[in-house]
Order: C-alpha cells, then structure tokens, then sequence
C-alpha cells in the first residue's frame, strides 16, 4: 500500500496539508466516541449529590463537551472545521464498587457534509472528562480518563465502523 493511500494529511513530498474534500460529495455522517472516568467513592457521592462546590459536574461536563466539539478544528491542526448539526454529550454512571465508580462519557455528533465527525465526537467525549477531573481534583487527583475511543461511525466513503464490544465498561 503507497504510504499516500494511509497518510492523506502529507504530500508525496512528505509536507503537511488539509485535505482537499472539495470534491467529496456531501453526505448525513455520525460518530459516537465514548471514554471513561474511574474515581473514589466520595468523590462520585460529591457529584450525584451536586455537592462539589463547583456546581452540577455532570451538566456542566456535558456543556463543556458540546463547546469542544465546535471548536475541534480549532485544536486538531489539519482538521477541517465541519458545520455540525447534532452534538449530545451524555455522562452516566456504569459502575459502582466498594471503593470506586465509573462514570462513562457518551458523545455523538452529527452532520451532513464532505467529510466525517470522528475527531469532533472524540474530542467532546475527551473534554467532558477532563472537564470532570477539572471539577473534581481538589477532592480526588487519584481519578483516572480512560479508553478515549471511537465506538461507531457512519456515512462518506469508508462506510459503517462499528466497534467490537463497545457496550461494555472495560474503562476500569
């Protein structure tokens, strides 16, 4: 395979560029990503019960993770800046232990456009948690982001991803 056809972000000459999707037809495309956020006990009692000090994580995570996805050609530098017309971020809680939790983080993004929103879904979902480890660290620096990852993605050429077993909360 010609190292072209793998790195499209580089000329033959090995320089950097945007992509020329000018003559990409327009098409609906969809990208879920998802990552995950293990912490103390305590401290996810603090964000159920709004207690943190800072205000509802949760709501504002979500918010946070909606703002990334519109500025991700902003962040990623050969991202094209894509009109979005769907973005939701969801945080829930997957797991609770004797001594930890896991909250999971959801983002999906849509469009209808000449090139996909897999980096906007990825970098909503990465946002939201930091966002929540940006609420939360005074109370718990232990807390850990994980499996920041692509779980499904529709539309353009490449078609349909799906991702093997994305349901579960193998972020512990």
């Amino acid at each position: 395979m010609d190292v072209q056809d793998v790195f499209h972000h580089f000329t033959p000459e090995g320089r950097p560029h945007m992509v020329d999707v000018s003559e990409k037809a327009v098409t609906t495309r969809v990208a879920v990503a998802e990552a995950y956020i293990r912490m103390s006990r305590a401290t996810r009692d603090a964000i159920v019960h709004h207690a943190m000090g800072k205000g509802d994580v949760v709501k504002v995570a979500e918010i946070a993770g909606i703002m990334a996805a519109k500025r991700t050609s902003d962040l990623i530098p050969l991202c094209h800046p894509v009109p979005l017309h769907h973005v939701s971020v969801r945080i829930d809680e997957e797991a609770l232990e004797a001594d930890a939790a896991v909250f999971r983080v959801r983002a999906e993004v849509r469009t209808s456009y000449q090139t996909g929103v897999e980096m906007e879904a990825l970098t909503a979902a990465s946002v939201a948690a930091l966002t929540v480890y940006d609420m939360c660290k005074k109370a718990d620096r232990d807390m850990t982001i994980a499996n920041v990852r692509l779980v499904f993605k529709d539309g353009g050429a490449s078609g349909r991803y799906e991702r093997d077993g994305s349901g579960g909360s193998d972020g512990r």
